[in-house]
């Protein structure tokens, strides 16, 4: 283990490796890796794995991370303006204080999903999974909920008025 510490990788509890240092990639394996503060503008992560990582600050601005595994990831003030996370499992994710502007949710699991203090203005939750989801302080204005149908007005804070 320390060997594999050593060379950027983790040994997540499913016993299979992660490459921490491999490239962006659509469907790379980053689970349980510390990747904070790292630029990922305008990448391909289609289905990639980040459960457990830690994406503090990093900035995935245009980025594409449809039908990813997020679950209990953390994004702390991670800038992901236009960001497409239709499909994406996040359940117990922590957005923080993240940037989620014009951000899609279509479809994604958000169960526990942690975005206090989040801008998620104009972004798209039609069809996703809020179920116990906390938007506590959350900037919602102009986002699409989860019927498609209803945008919330202009100073919608914490729920979507």
């Amino acid at each position: 283990m320390i060997l594999a510490a050593a060379a950027g990788a983790a040994l997540p509890l499913s016993g299979v490796w992660a490459g921490c240092t491999d490239p962006a990639a659509p469907g790379v394996n980053w689970q349980d890796c510390l990747q904070d503060g790292r630029p990922f503008e305008s990448v391909d992560l289609e289905g990639a794995i980040l459960r457990d990582g830690h994406f503090a600050r990093s900035d995935f601005t245009g980025s594409n991370l449809k039908k990813i595994d997020g679950r209990r990831t953390k994004f702390f003030s991670a800038i992901m303006i236009g960001v497409d996370l239709s499909g994406a499992n996040l359940a117990n994710a922590d957005f923080t204080k993240a940037d989620l502007t014009g951000a899609s949710f279509r479809g994604a699991n958000l169960q526990n999903a942690l975005f206090y203090r989040a801008v998620l203005r104009g972004a798209d939750f039609t069809g996703a999974d809020l179920r116990d989801a906390d938007f506590l302080f959350a900037d919602l204005s102009g986002a699409t909920w989860v019927d498609g149908r209803k945008v919330c007005a202009e100073g919608s804070r914490s729920r979507c008025r």
